[in-house]
C-alpha cells in the first residue's frame, strides 16, 4: 500500500515493535493522528476464542461513560403499523416494515442502527444477507430486538453503540474522540474491554490475545492491556 506524505511524517520516529502501556499508548496515538478533523480513538482487540465459539456469534452493545459530540445517529425501526407512532415519537428516523424491507433489498441502507420488535423478526430474517455483513441485523444480544422501542431509540441516540467480532476473531470499536482527556479515554477503554470480555464469558486477562489502539487516520500501536 502506498502511503502519503502525512503518514510517513507521522511515523518518522516511531518504533513499531514497541509495546506501550495503555496510558502511553493513548498519548502516542494522539501524536500519530494526522487528520485535519478531530478523529476518534479506536481499539482493535484480538480475542482468545474458545474452540466452540463462532466469532460471528460474539456481539454486544455498550454505552461509554465519556463522550464528545458525534454525528447524529440515524435509526431505523422495524415494527407493525400500531407501533409506528411510538417509534417516530421516540426519535426514530426511518419507521416501517414491508416498504423498509423492500428498500433494503434494493440496496437502500441509509441508517446506522436497526431496531425491531420481536414479532417482526421472522419477517425481516430475509435481510440477513444485506444487514448481517454490516453489523446492522437486530439482535437481542445488543438490545436491538425489544418491545420497549422508546428506551432503545433513546439509548442509541445518546451514543450507545453495538460491537461485533469479525471472522478472524477481532473486535474493532471506537471509544471516543481524540479531544477527550486521556483519563476519560482510558476509562472508556476499560468499560469497552469489560463488555467485550463479558460476551466471551471470561475476564479480560483471559479474553485478550493482543490489543492495538489507533487514530482514525494514523498508525496503530500495540498496548499491553492492564486495569491498573
Amino acid at each position: 500500500m502506498k502511503r502519503g506524505k502525512n503518514y510517513k511524517n507521522s511515523i518518522k520516529n516511531l518504533d513499531k515493535s514497541t509495546s506501550y502501556s495503555l496510558t502511553d499508548g493513548v498519548e502516542k496515538v494522539k501524536e500519530l493522528s494526522y487528520s485535519k478533523f478531530v478523529g476518534s480513538l479506536e481499539i482493535h482487540v484480538d480475542l482468545k476464542l474458545p474452540k466452540d465459539k463462532d466469532p460471528k456469534s460474539l456481539k454486544g452493545a455498550i454505552s461509554l461513560p465519556n463522550t464528545t459530540s458525534q454525528k447524529d445517529v440515524k435509526i431505523a425501526v422495524f415494527c407493525t403499523p400500531e407501533k409506528e407512532q411510538e417509534a417516530k415519537k421516540a426519535g426514530a428516523d426511518i419507521v416501517g416494515l414491508d416498504n423498509l424491507i423492500k428498500d433494503i433489498k434494493a440496496g437502500k441502507i441509509d441508517f446506522d442502527v436497526a431496531i425491531a420488535t420481536p414479532d417482526v423478526m421472522p419477517k425481516i430474517a430475509v435481510l440477513g444477507k444485506e444487514l448481517g455483513p454490516k453489523g446492522l441485523m437486530p439482535s437481542p444480544k445488543n438490545d436491538t430486538v425489544t418491545e420497549d422501542i422508546t428506551s432503545a431509540v433513546s439509548e442509541y441516540k445518546k451514543g450507545k453503540q453495538t460491537f461485533a467480532c469479525d471472522p478472524s476473531g477481532v473486535v474493532h470499536m471506537s471509544v471516543g474522540k481524540l479531544d477527550l482527556e486521556n483519563e476519560k479515554l482510558i476509562e472508556n477503554i476499560h468499560v469497552a474491554v469489560e463488555a467485550i470480555a463479558e460476551v466471551i464469558g471470561k475476564t479480560p486477562e483471559f479474553a485478550i490475545e493482543k490489543m492495538h489502539v489507533a487514530p482514525t487516520m494514523g498508525q496503530s500501536v500495540k498496548v499491553v492491556y492492564s486495569k491498573e
